[in-house]
């Protein structure tokens, strides 16, 4: 595990303080880590963040856009949203995928002009929506798009169980043994493409609602099958598809899996997914080689209540840090520096995701090096951007103007 020097809650500057005082000791948020065998700057990442714009699937101008400035931004790695590993496996029309040869070059495209500017490692998130799919994007509502007429761009979305995700849904359809085959090759392949274009990690979404997580919660697997009931047999596909991802690309490729560590359900009397069930789970990941667990929660029912606050699910993150000795990745509301640096300090989890707070400032990690009296990188054509009083943000940079 990467584990961070002993705590201390002195670590970070003093909230309002003076942003260019250099902090009594050195950031821990900013010290260098690794994710198995990838070396990071820091401990800031990027989390996945859907960007519903491409066509087909493709990515295009946008990505260059959007994973450009990111990019930027300093963090120690971006994780690109989640991405479809089958043409069913979209979420909404608009999403990324990596189901053939096309999305591979298209998204090589976008990384080939990034990487002239950055070397910030990119990893990616290998997603199937299940019985979310086929949805419209969110500025346009996010419901359910029938398959029928053709032209609204709909189809019938594939699930564990014939169980709808809201009420007043048409139903998914159930996943048969040649379903199963085509979804876990799916994910292979797009582990393999993601591999040939340099990606330097990859990450299993098993959260929020979506395929994987759909086969572990009661919620919505209903399977009488080897797939369905029991705990070990609801975790019998997801372990399948992590297991052959693991064995398709090579050990210097980090894989590690996104995981909704509970459904937020306990006030219902229904079955439902735990955190007790989400650790028996990690620890079978485990003990199959994953790299980093990145904790999330809810996502698998509208009747979810969420305790949501500053941090909220940074317990859970502890918890299964705790419980399985494993790189964890902290998510959800963490939003200032002396919050982000707490966590990691105090071992909570081993890094910090941002995902929103990050797209309204792109270049929140200068901001935290800066209040953290810490070192970022950026690129030069910025340097004389910091502001007064910050230090050496920057480090040694240097800038001669006449």
């Amino acid at each position: 595990m990467s584990t961070p020097p002993t705590p201390d809650r002195s670590v970070a500057a003093p909230p309002g303080g003076n942003p260019g005082t250099r902090a009594a000791r050195p950031s821990v948020l900013f010290s260098p880590a690794a994710l198995g065998p990838l070396p990071l700057a820091n401990r800031i990442v990027i989390a996945p963040m859907c960007q519903y714009s491409c066509e087909h699937g493709l990515a295009g101008d946008w990505h260059t856009i959007h994973v450009g400035q990111l990019a930027l931004s300093g963090a120690g790695l971006f994780i690109l949203e989640a991405t479809a590993v089958t043409r069913e496996g979209r979420i909404t029309p608009g999403c990324l995928g990596l189901w053939s040869d096309a999305h591979e070059q298209a998204l090589g495209r976008v990384l080939t002009a990034v990487r002239k500017y950055s070397s910030m490692p990119i990893g990616i998130q290998l997603a199937h929506a299940g019985r979310k799919a086929s949805s419209e994007v969110p500025w346009r509502g996010g419901m359910l798009i029938p398959p029928a007429p053709p032209e609204l761009g709909g189809w019938v979305p594939l699930a564990p169980s014939a169980v709808p995700h809201a009420e007043g849904e048409a139903a998914p359809a159930a996943l048969d043994d040649a379903g199963l085959a085509h979804v876990r090759q799916g994910f292979v392949d797009a582990a393999r493409r993601a591999q040939r274009l340099g990606l330097a990690a990859i990450e299993l979404h098993a959260a929020h609602g979506y395929l994987l997580h759909q086969f572990l919660s009661p919620v919505a697997n209903r399977r009488t099958d080897r797939y369905g009931g029991a705990l070990a047999n609801r975790m019998r596909f997801p372990l399948e598809v992590f297991e052959a991802v693991r064995a398709a690309v090579p050990a210097s490729v980090p894989v590690g899996v996104r995981l909704s560590a509970t459904d937020w359900l306990e006030h219902t009397a229904a079955p439902s997914w735990d955190l007790a069930q989400c650790i028996t789970f990690a620890q079978a990941l485990r003990e199959r080689g994953v790299s980093f667990l990145h904790v999330s929660s809810g996502g698998i029912s509208a009747a979810q209540k969420i305790p949501l606050g500053p941090g909220y699910q940074v317990p859970l993150a502890e918890r299964l840090r705790s419980e399985t000795g494993l790189p964890t990745i902290a998510v959800g509301l963490v939003t200032e520096p002396e919050q982000a640096e707490a966590i990691v300090a105090e071992g909570r989890a081993d890094f910090v995701a941002l995902a929103r707070a990050m797209l309204f400032n792109p270049h929140w990690p200068w901001a935290a090096a800066a209040k953290l009296g810490a070192e970022v990188a950026a690129p030069p054509q910025y340097w004389r951007s910091a502001p007064r009083g910050a230090g050496r943000v920057f480090g040694e940079a240097k800038i001669g103007m006449r």
